[in-house]
């Protein structure tokens, strides 16, 4: 029996999957398209993540997409907005009618004869198998785990009498009114939990080993709301976004240039809000801005309850869980009736899935990416990676629209197949997120693609050499392999 077929088929129906659909959509009318999403739900890591105050930590300027405006005014938007604003664009573009949910992918298997993917999911609902085929597969997984979250091993955690909760597992409803609640951790999600929690709990301390940058962005955009009323909506959408990825680049040029610059500038912006009797060794990271990536805070929302008493900072290590809470290596005891360890992600490659060329297992970790968007050696298949300094979109956009130009090259060529190939053995040791030291990167740097000495291997994290490279520059370089006569191809099933 024939299977279901499909020119382009997307694993993902996040932010990245349901942003290469609507581009297909548009530059690719005539092509099959479907979606397989593991969740019942759209959103991604947006329909994943419900803690307290979930919201973006990239200005929704840039983190819409550049295809349909972010219309609110609201700069860091809260994580069912934004789930909200995924949801509207599927529609609009007509995706959402094409997304296949509950579907979890296992395997994908390219056969070079028939030049095209079978592709394994299980329905975990019913248990059921079911295959697919395709010939173009575009991943929009992401990079981490969603089965589980990085939890260290704590000593003494089984002590613990009260309630312990990662965030990527929130439990619904739960009541901290009047509790004493302990964040482990200091990156975004941590920044996020302290403020959003602190109205209604007792007391909430902040328990970290270092400290992270972290700056104030207002979050209502004035200046967009005055250009509003003289320009056109589409003029002023363009200004405010230019405007934004102006700064963020400029933010992170002057940090590589100017380190110890960027570092007094961020550091004097917290000092101003904490006021001078705040002891600022609890924001006074070791590293260097943009080292990781720096934390924003609307309105100064964390600076506000530290200052008011409602929460507080620790920075020490651990010893031990006690009954009660946590020792500290200090001595110090942290009474908690809640512990929330906000310690971060754990990467994974394709959520998982084994990928298969003719039969041969392939290990997708050790694959470089091509301009970072397709895998080495795998014929056909894309991935939809964003940046670590500017918002992910961004480079989610670009990439979506190079596989459009690719798709639609294949068709002017009467070709099925693109490859990319090293003639040149450019791999290095460094993984497609370079050298950035966040903790979740640097634990996992081995389980995520590889990059190369030079282009079209090397990964920029730079939007002015990677919109020429994907908007402009020929398709066929000559790096890229192509082949099989589109006239010449087997025969494709009837789609679903």
């Amino acid at each position: 029996m024939d299977l279901p077929h499909y020119d382009v088929l997307i694993i993902g129906a996040g932010l990245s999957g349901v942003g290469m659909a609507c581009q297909l959509s548009r530059e690719c009318p005539d092509k099959r398209i479907t979606i397989l999403e593991r969740r019942e739900s759209l959103g991604g890591t947006w329909d994943l993540f419900r803690y307290p105050g979930i919201r973006s930590d990239s200005d929704m300027f840039t983190f819409g997409f550049g295809f349909r405006p972010w219309r609110s005014l609201k700069v860091l938007a809260d994580g069912p907005s934004i789930r909200q604003y995924i949801g509207d664009t599927a529609r609009e573009f007509g995706v959402e009618k094409k997304i296949q949910y509950g579907l979890k992918v296992q395997r994908a298997d390219w056969s070079s004869a028939r030049r095209r993917w079978t592709i394994t999911a299980l329905h975990e609902a019913s248990g059921q198998v079911r295959e697919v085929t395709a010939r173009f597969v575009v991943m929009g997984t992401g990079y981490y785990n969603y089965d589980g979250g990085y939890l260290p091993e704590f000593p003494g955690v089984e002590q613990f009498k009260g309630t312990r909760i990662h965030p990527q597992f929130w439990p619904e409803n739960l009541d901290y009114a009047g509790k004493r609640v302990v964040v482990i951790g200091s990156g975004a999600t941590a920044v996020t939990l302290v403020p959003s929690m602190a109205d209604k709990a007792a007391h909430v301390t902040m328990l970290q080993r270092s400290p992270s940058y972290v700056f104030s962005l207002p979050n209502y955009d004035k200046i967009t709301e005055v250009l509003q009323k003289f320009l056109p909506e589409k003029w002023t959408h363009r200004l405010t976004r230019l405007r934004n990825i102006k700064f963020y680049r400029w933010s992170y040029k002057a940090a590589q240039r100017w380190p110890k610059a960027m570092r007094k500038l961020l550091q004097g912006g917290v000092a101003k809000q904490l006021g001078p009797d705040f002891d600022m060794k609890h924001f006074t990271p070791s590293y260097n801005p943009w080292d990781e990536r720096l934390c924003a805070v609307p309105d100064g929302d964390l600076f506000k309850v530290l200052r008011a008493g409602k929460a507080s900072v620790v920075t020490d290590h651990i010893d031990t869980f006690t009954p009660d809470g946590i020792r500290l290596v200090s001595g110090q005891e942290l009474k908690a009736d809640i512990i929330i360890t906000a310690t971060g992600l754990q990467l994974q490659t394709f959520g998982g899935m084994e990928v298969r060329v003719d039969g041969v297992v392939q290990r997708v970790e050790d694959k470089k990416m091509y301009k970072a968007v397709l895998l080495e050696d795998l014929p056909n298949m894309a991935a939809i990676v964003g940046y670590t300094n500017l918002s992910w979109t961004m480079k989610a956009d670009l990439a979506s629209a190079y596989v459009c130009r690719l798709i639609k090259h294949l068709d002017q060529k009467g070709l099925e197949v693109a490859t990319p190939i090293d003639r040149e053995n450019l791999t290095l040791d460094e993984s497609i997120f370079g050298s950035l030291r966040s903790g979740y990167v640097q634990r996992g740097k081995q389980k995520i693609m590889r990059q190369g000495a030079k282009a079209p291997w090397a990964v920029t994290h730079n939007l002015e050499l990677d919109r020429p490279m994907l908007l402009d520059e020929p398709i066929d370089d000559g790096v890229l392999q192509f082949g099989a006569d589109a006239a010449k191809a087997a025969p494709l099933a009837a789609a679903a």
